[in-house]
């Protein structure tokens, strides 16, 4: 597709729109995407017309460009008529570009929208073009997994912010993100998304990096909670994608199920904040209304607490540092209501020590982890491995790997690449033998 400027039509002209907060989703139509728009589209409903920023509490938002997978083009051209998107990219290729033109093309006849004809990239790199434009002050990456490493990267090169929603990219390419972000100039190059992270973010508001004792990261304890190792042996692919709080989809939610979730998490909440791996711990937090807390030098502790939705952190990643009005539901705290927190039973669950040591190895092992992983995790729906047998694959590959310990782009890709052919290779010798 041309890499030419959108030439605007006198019946459409992006000039009229309000430019005071422009955002790109990039991974629209997932659960991040669409409920980032949720949350614009509330916002926009919410203010008053001729409303300033002052009365308002935040910057009008827009939405200026979308990025998704080829699974649901009908609702990525839907989404980019109802925005007025100037640019949309989809990973698929040619005819999947030609198939997007046309719905979008459908769509703004049947809306009566004339002249409206956004740029469209299309291929494996049409994210980090999406995430590149230049008609936007943030970023939101909700894409999943480390595919999403590349459009941060290019978000940052680009000196936008990034609310970061796609953990795996942080993970993966830590070194090489961390760099980015320093190099843009901005007070605030990174902006969590993740709830626990998010959450984070608020309370260490509340005093300075200095007066920081520890990070504790809350976790629902998934739908195993309290079941011994023994227990998890035969575990089924249908009961892992049971979550008791959370509606994700299947790699998210059985990470969630292993806890390998909650170790990508303590790896992200050290890099975003720079505080130390042994200084971070995970508590479960059956209820998932407290979202994390800052423990201080002098004994106290700030907690994030709100109802379990995903509008709020995302609300605030968009629209940081201000709050969106009416993003979501806050607590009712004229009902009664318990809250319990419990020890992480690390032999049942051993994902999140493994992760600290291959955080403290740093380099490439952290991607070697996540996409060890995510080879498992394919394995096990596919009734290949044990349910135990996911983070048994990702510390035999973690322990086998020699890697770098300041990587390049190249380096990360191909210790990723190593990993996933370990990963399928300890898989099959397992498969087969049983």
């Amino acid at each position: 597709m041309s890499d030419a400027p959108l030439t605007m039509t006198p019946e459409f002209d992006l000039a009229t729109r309000d430019h005071s907060r422009r955002v790109v989703v990039l991974g629209s139509t997932g659960s991040i995407g669409t409920q980032a728009l949720d949350v614009v589209a509330s916002a926009r409903q919410l203010r008053r017309p001729g409303e300033d920023d002052a009365a308002a509490g935040h910057p009008p938002l827009s939405v200026t460009a979308l990025a998704a997978g080829t699974s649901n083009l009908a609702l990525l051209a839907e989404q980019a008529v109802r925005e007025r998107v100037a640019a949309v990219g989809t990973s698929g290729t040619a005819e999947h570009a030609r198939e997007l033109r046309e719905l979008i093309s459908q769509r703004a006849v049947g809306e009566g929208l004339t002249g409206f004809n956004p740029e469209i990239f299309h291929g494996p790199d049409a994210s980090t073009r999406v995430a590149e434009w230049s008609d936007s002050d943030v970023v939101l990456n909700g894409i999943t997994g480390s595919i999403g490493l590349a459009p941060t990267l290019a978000a940052l090169h680009a000196g936008k912010p990034v609310a970061l929603a796609n953990k795996e990219s942080l993970i993966a390419g830590g070194p090489l993100v961390k760099q980015a972000a320093g190099a843009t100039g901005l007070e605030t190059p990174l902006i969590p998304v993740d709830s626990e992270h998010s959450a984070l973010a608020q309370a260490l508001r509340g005093g300075r990096t200095s007066e920081v004792d520890r990070l504790i990261l809350t976790a629902s304890g998934g739908p195993f909670r309290g079941m011994k190792r023994e227990d998890l042996q035969a575990v089924t692919p249908e009961q892992a994608l049971k979550h008791p709080t959370w509606d994700m989809g299947v790699m998210v939610t059985t990470n969630s199920a292993t806890m390998v979730n909650k170790a990508l998490e303590v790896l992200e909440a050290s890099l975003l904040f720079d505080i130390e791996l042994d200084r971070i711990d995970v508590t479960v937090h059956p209820q998932s209304v407290v979202h994390s807390m800052v423990q201080f030098v002098d004994g106290s502790t700030l907690a994030q607490a709100s109802p379990p939705d995903m509008r709020l952190p995302i609300a605030l990643g968009i629209g940081w540092p201000h709050r969106i009005t009416g993003a979501a539901a806050p607590c009712d705290w004229t009902q009664a209501a318990q809250w319990t927190f419990e020890p992480l039973d690390s032999e049942a669950f051993p994902a999140i020590d493994l992760m600290k040591h291959a955080g403290n190895l740093g380099g490439t092992w952290p991607a070697v982890f996540n996409a060890a992983n995510e080879q498992a995790v394919y394995a096990f729906h596919r009734g290949e491995v044990k349910f135990t047998d996911i983070v048994d694959t990702v510390a035999a590959v973690v322990d086998e790997h020699e890697g770098e310990r300041s990587p390049r782009l190249e380096d990360v890709l191909g210790a990723e690449e190593w990993a996933r052919d370990r990963a399928d290779r300890l898989i099959a010798q397992r498969f087969r033998t049983r």
